[in-house]
C-alpha cells in the first residue's frame, strides 16, 4: 500500500532567508529588505548577521512570514531580489527537512551546514 501523502496543514509558517556579501551587495540586502517591510508589515524581518550563523554559510537575514502570505511574498521575492540568493523554506516540524526536502531556492543554491539541524526521524 502506497504512503499517504503530506498534509500541507502541518507547515506553521515560512522563513525566507535573503543571503548577501557584507562588502559588496549589503545596500542590494537592505533595499530589498525596506521592500519586505513596505509591502508585507505582517512578516518579521530578523537581525543581519554580517557573519555566518546557524546552518547558513554567508551573510543573511532572516523573513519570517504566514503560510496565508506565501503566496503573495515568494512572488514578490522572485521578481525583486536583484542578484541575491534567497532560501525559502517552511516551518513544519522537521528543521533538517525544511532546509533541504521542502525548501526552494532563488537564484544559487548555497552550501548549508546541515549538521547543526535538528532532525527528525519520519519525514510527513
Amino acid at each position: 500500500m502506497a504512503e499517504a501523502f503530506a498534509d500541507p496543514a502541518v507547515i506553521s509558517g515560512y522563513h525566507a532567508h535573503i543571503y548577501y556579501d557584507p562588502a559588496k551587495t549589503r545596500e542590494a540586502a537592505a533595499r530589498l529588505r525596506e521592500g519586505l517591510a513596505a509591502t508585507f508589515p505582517a512578516a518579521t524581518l530578523g537581525s543581519w548577521h554580517d557573519e555566518a550563523v546557524g546552518p547558513h554559510t554567508v551573510a543573511m537575514y532572516q523573513v519570517a512570514f504566514a503560510v496565508e502570505d506565501f503566496a503573495r511574498l515568494v512572488p514578490w521575492l522572485m521578481l525583486n531580489r536583484d542578484e541575491l540568493d534567497v532560501l525559502v523554506h517552511s516551518l513544519a516540524g522537521n528543521a533538517y527537512d525544511d532546509h533541504t526536502v521542502y525548501a526552494m531556492w532563488l537564484g544559487d543554491k548555497l552550501p548549508l551546514r546541515l549538521d547543526v539541524l535538528k532532525r527528525v526521524s519520519a519525514r510527513l
